[in-house]
């Protein structure tokens, strides 16, 4: 039995999907070698998460590789236990609550533990990134751009980490402020940001894909970036080196098709560098509030989005054989390739290459990338 606490008012965060198939749901998530896609299509071809649950096996047995182990049903529900506990609670994608705007992007987290205000990341959203080791000047101009973005009424969304980030939820909190971290929802990093992280607790929001006790990873960033990013009608990058994590932000923003922006900086100071080079490149000049207002007010109506959940019910699919799986499996290579390109070279149905690749995924033989394109496991 799944008991979710009640946060105080304002901030109730209960997922619509049942107890059951929300455990279920959070087991799916949590196996090894599936990801968000692979997610959606084995809840779209089974329609709940027990049934997909137990086809893992023969699926992946099929893929030619070892069968999957989802973790133990005491592990998640242990998770779920300690989630409720630390006063949070999980949404899944398909969910009325799971926001709408990361729910179309294609890498949207199958599940999310948040605690907080869940409202905020409905509502208008503008990220805001930067260097941790950012100048004096480009934090206070940070706070003082974000306390205006909230007093305009857009919710800033940014990582918690130091620096410009962290100036960016500080400037934000008396409006409404969205901090997506690395790790589990209960884990505080870095360690100097305690005290705000308990302040997006309690006025804000915080977000974490990884499961509750998880320290970040490296790993982990560019996910968490890639949320960050798919909240928001827009990026704001503020000094960012080149091959930074912010730039990283602005290029799946771009991906996902938002608006990337950024702040000018002095061309010798190399944290302006990568701001500079996106100017360059295309991206909005930032030097006031009003920039960033002008840019993004024709993608927003000003009323809160909501989502429209997907209804999972088992869908037709095609049954493959050996010669498919060969057929497919033999042109795929270490070089990324798009999914349409396979379907086209091997002359099959899109819905026999999607079978044969997601079994070929969970034997392990199958890494997918941005883009909707795949290659062969290294």
């Amino acid at each position: 039995m799944i008991e979710i606490r009640s946060p105080p008012r304002g901030r109730v965060l209960v997922s619509e999907t049942g107890a059951s198939e929300q455990l279920s749901r959070l087991r799916l998530a949590r196996t090894p070698r599936i990801g968000p896609v692979t997610y959606r299509q084995l809840l779209a071809r089974f329609g709940t998460a027990d049934l997909a649950l137990d086809a893992l096996p023969e699926l992946a047995r099929r893929g030619g590789g070892k069968p999957l182990r989802p973790p133990p049903v005491a592990r998640v529900q242990e998770e779920i236990d300690r989630t409720a506990e630390a006063g949070a609670s999980f949404i899944f994608y398909g969910d009325e609550a799971y926001p709408r705007r990361l729910a179309n992007i294609e890498t949207a987290p199958p599940v999310l533990a948040c605690r907080g205000r869940l409202d905020l990341a409905h509502e208008r959203c503008v990220a805001i990134v930067g260097a941790r080791n950012a100048s004096a000047a480009a934090i206070r101009f940070t706070r003082d751009l974000s306390a205006e973005l909230a007093g305009a009424g857009f919710t800033v969304v940014s990582g918690l980490a130091r620096g410009i980030d962290a100036a960016a939820h500080q400037g934000a909190l008396g409006g409404g402020t969205v901090g997506v971290i690395a790790g589990g929802i209960d884990i505080c990093w870095p360690p100097e940001n305690a005290g705000l992280h308990q302040e997006l607790y309690e006025r804000g929001l915080v977000v974490a894909e990884q499961p509750f006790g998880m320290e970040p990873r490296a790993a982990h960033f560019p996910r968490r970036n890639r949320i960050i990013s798919g909240l928001s009608l827009g990026t704001v990058v503020m000094e960012a080196a080149p091959r930074s994590g912010s730039l990283i932000t602005a290029r799946l923003s771009n991906e996902q098709g938002r608006e990337v922006m950024a702040v000018p900086g002095f061309p010798l100071d190399p944290r302006a560098r990568g701001c500079n080079a996106l100017i360059r490149d295309g991206a909005t000049l930032v030097q006031s509030v009003e920039d960033i207002v002008e840019t993004l007010q024709p993608l927003s109506s000003g009323a809160a989005v909501k989502a429209e959940p997907p209804t999972y019910v088992p869908a037709p699919h095609e049954e493959v054989g050996d010669r498919e799986r060969d057929l497919v499996a033999g042109l795929l290579a270490l070089t990324p390739v798009p999914v349409d390109e396979l379907v086209r070279l091997s002359g099959l149905s899109a819905a026999t290459v999607s079978a044969v690749l997601l079994e070929l995924e969970l034997g392990g033989r199958l890494e997918r990338h941005a883009g909707n394109r795949v290659s062969s496991a290294a």
